[in-house]
């Protein structure tokens, strides 16, 4: 065991001093839980080949998503800068679509990553800035762009068509256009009529061929899938939102038609991965390759999504769905593995988010990590030295849901979750993770001294966002007052 550490060192180092770092992919879900996955428990959906990378790599029981929500989430991931400081904040209308771009003055890892000579890719949703800002993904490092650039489009998996770079490319699909939010300011959606060409594998197909013309050098690649993102739009008009190219396994289950739809788009990811997997292999790169599998946030609740994720125990033992910042909401899955370097079948119980995922990237490709970020590399963790790896004493997160869903969230030395919802004066929930992982008991009253320690950071946590008023209820014309 203190041999191969020993050896993973030192290929660590030979790797960062040599003209080679290794690739980086980053697989994002979008809505899977903390429970959909058989390495964490699920025993429904059938999901052997992120399985298999859990069992080649590491396991983490204790990761956290940036948010509770897409776009924040996302954010957090790019910039590496906690809820608290970063540009994007929350999910914004369409008629206020600026809001919920990045600037000319973010850094994301794409853009550190490119400035390291590493061709640079996205498959799938950004949400992160549409086409007319200066968010758009070519102006924020990636070279390729495929995929979605606003989240209501995402939500069809048989669009009429998909952005490369700054051209629409048509798709033989049909959809009917359904208007989202009050007088359409959340964009327009729509509802299948005509499936022929499911997104996904687009992105898919996208993604292998990225990986084949940038065999012979660095690359960084972010499949960011739709999946098992519902269509809402067609969750609320015919109560089920899952759209899946084919029910496999599970057509025959006795299960309702909605369930059978989120297992199988499940599998469907499942099989996508294995994919990315098994290209990286015949192209030799498995051993030069870094993999990183997670999810944007907790499951959807059946009201938004048409299936009903309490069916497969999707939150794992946790409280909670998307929106939620109790763990159901952020605690994430969060797998990696690297093949000769990081031990096979390795289980860390290190707190970490997806801010840290930026300094790891820099650790990785042997570059310094900017200043300003709120990141610590998981590369200690990664190559067994766990006596070297740093912690946060905070993590933070927020959610804008407007007048009194708005919250904001801390975890305290790794242990202690604190919650206030609806204003800045709410009294604060306070909940052990040690003992009570599914938050249902409120300890605030017995702990002063943590509550403390938490309006102290609470006070500073935050930098000031006139886009983004934390507690503000929302106009109706969808800006926040």
């Amino acid at each position: 065991m203190i041999a191969r550490l020993i050896l993973a060192c030192f290929l660590l180092a030979a790797s960062v001093a040599s003209a080679a770092p290794p690739n980086l992919v980053f697989i994002l879900a979008d809505d899977l839980g903390y429970g959909d996955l058989g390495c964490y428990g699920q025993g429904l959906i059938r999901t052997p080949n992120i399985d298999r990378m859990a069992a080649e790599g590491m396991k983490f029981s204790h990761f956290y998503a940036g948010g509770s929500v897409c776009a924040p989430s996302r954010c957090v991931l790019m910039t590496g800068k906690h809820g608290g400081h970063g540009t994007v904040r929350g999910n914004a209308p369409t008629v206020v679509r600026w809001k919920q771009s990045l600037t000319p003055e973010d850094l994301t890892v794409a853009s550190f990553l490119k400035g390291a000579g590493y061709a640079t890719a996205i498959a799938g949703k950004w949400g992160l800035g549409d086409w007319d800002t200066p968010g758009h993904p070519l102006l924020q490092g990636f070279d390729l762009s495929f995929g979605y650039l606003d989240q209501i489009h995402a939500h069809m998996f048989y669009p009429e068509w998909l952005w490369r770079n700054r051209e629409k490319v048509s798709l033989p699909n049909r959809v009917r256009a359904v208007p989202v939010g009050k007088d359409g300011n959340w964009g327009t959606g729509g509802i299948t009529t005509e499936a022929v060409v499911y997104s996904p594998k687009l992105m898919l197909d996208e993604s292998l061929r990225f990986i084949e013309a940038n065999r012979d050098r660095p690359f960084f690649l972010y499949f960011a899938t739709t999946i098992p993102h519902a269509n809402n739009e067609a969750a609320k008009e015919l109560g089920n939102g899952a759209e899946v190219p084919d029910l496999g396994e599970y057509r025959d289950k006795p299960w309702p038609e909605a369930e059978k739809g989120y297992a199988a788009m499940i599998t469907y990811l499942d099989s996508q991965v294995g994919a990315i997997l098994d290209r990286l292999k015949s192209l030799g790169l498995d051993e030069k390759t870094v993999v990183f599998f997670t999810s944007d946030n907790g499951p959807e609740k059946k009201e938004f999504a048409g299936y009903d994720t309490t069916f497969f125990k999707s939150s794992g033992p946790y409280r909670g769905f998307k929106r939620d910042h109790t763990d159901g909401g952020i605690r994430m899955p969060f797998i990696a593995r690297w093949p000769g370097m990081i031990e096979e079948g390795g289980v860390s119980e290190h707190v970490g988010y997806f801010g840290d995922l930026f300094a790891t990237a820099a650790e990785l490709c042997g570059k310094e990590v900017p200043a300003g970020l709120d990141s610590i590399s998981l590369v200690p963790t990664l190559l067994g030295r766990s006596g070297e790896q740093r912690h946060h004493d905070f993590l933070y997160w927020e959610y804008l849901g407007g007048s009194l869903s708005s919250s904001q969230a801390v975890l305290v030395d790794g242990r202690w979750k604190a919650i206030r919802t609806g204003s800045a004066t709410a009294p604060i929930e306070l909940y052990d993770l040690k003992s009570d992982a599914a938050e249902t008991n409120n300890v605030a009253a017995t702990h002063p001294e943590v509550i403390g320690k938490v309006e102290a950071y609470l006070s500073t946590a935050r930098t000031p966002a006139e886009n983004w008023p934390l507690f503000a209820p929302p106009a109706a014309d969808g800006k926040q007052k």
